[in-house]
């Protein structure tokens, strides 16, 4: 009996030990409105699981700190590793890491420049951003079409250019424009915010100086086409003239939509992206399979549908 008892205990003990995980989470910067959303998604499901313990560190943009953070991550004996990359074309170096400590690693939000060849113990979480840009196109087209124009100028506000995320947004608003259906838009000008706020306000301000006439500003993300749209209201132009779109969902964005200033934007679930890396990285710690990209779909989010989308990002 006693055999039996003791036999049930370490069973026990065994199966306790066997949810607990520590886990590293390296995120590219703290002070980003979107990866905030995606950093508290990932602490929220992890304090309502038992045993399961998140070291979470800010990488400030720095691609050779957040080499450092994953390495001492490893040396520290880390269940996984979930890394939101500074850059996506320095990730190879990030997985060799992980591999050589034989530490499971999901890359989160960003996708890592050798996707295609992670090893069998890493994965991508994200949402597909051949989606983003191109939904947040086709509304621009279409309200574009609706207001009867026939020839229109736009603006176009990248995000970082190291980031795969920024290269596809722009490269799906350049596909969108190239159909039949929206080929009357023709792009002016494109250069980069780095995400930023303030940097895309400036941009916009320099390209108001010029005096070129625009009809919309198709950014990157919201933070952009907020920038963008502070300094067209700083110049006194009337928001009704231009069609202003973003991607992201994040509460000042619908603000923005609310108040009549950004015509549409592309939810990108943040904290379902956070939850769904946590759960992958969980997985792969106890050896098991998981898909090499797990995609969280984007949804095109207007003021016919906000109210929606107004508790989530």
């Amino acid at each position: 009996m006693k055999k039996l008892l003791l036999g049930v205990a370490l069973s026990a003990l065994m199966c306790s030990s066997a949810f607990a995980a520590k886990i590293g989470v390296s995120m590219a910067r703290f002070d980003d409105n979107f990866l905030t959303v995606l950093r508290n998604g990932m602490i929220a499901q992890a304090k309502g699981m038992s045993g399961v313990e998140l070291q979470v560190e800010d990488a400030q943009n720095d691609v050779a700190k957040q080499l450092d953070q994953i390495k001492n991550f490893a040396a520290s004996g880390v269940d996984a590793i979930i890394v939101n990359p500074v850059d996506t074309s320095a990730t190879q170096a990030m997985s060799d890491a992980a591999a050589a400590a034989k530490i499971p690693l999901v890359y989160v939000n960003r996708q890592p420049i050798n996707v295609d060849t992670l090893p069998d113990n890493q994965a991508f979480v994200a949402s597909n951003e051949a989606e983003s840009g191109t939904l947040e196109t086709k509304e621009a087209c279409r309200l574009l079409k609706e207001a009867g124009k026939k020839e229109v100028n736009v603006y176009v506000i990248m995000g970082e250019l190291s980031n795969q995320a920024a290269v596809q947004r722009t490269r799906d608003i350049e596909e969108v424009i190239a159909t039949p259906d929206c080929s009357f838009i023709k792009i002016i000008d494109k250069q980069t915010s780095n995400w930023q706020r303030d940097e895309a306000q400036n941009l916009m301000t320099n390209w108001l100086s010029s005096g070129k006439a625009f009809d919309g500003v198709i950014a990157n993300n919201d933070e952009s086409a907020i920038g963008a749209i502070q300094a067209m209201k700083a110049a006194n132009i009337d928001m009704k003239s231009v069609v202003v779109g973003g991607v992201d969902a994040t509460q000042d964005a619908l603000a923005a939509m609310q108040a009549g200033d950004l015509d549409v934007t592309v939810f990108q679930d943040a904290a379902g992206q956070g939850a769904g890396a946590l759960d992958a990285a969980l997985k792969l710690s106890k050896g098991e399979k998981v898909d090499k990209k797990v995609y969280i779909p984007f949804q095109l989010v207007t003021p016919a549908n906000i109210d929606k989308f107004l508790k989530k990002n």
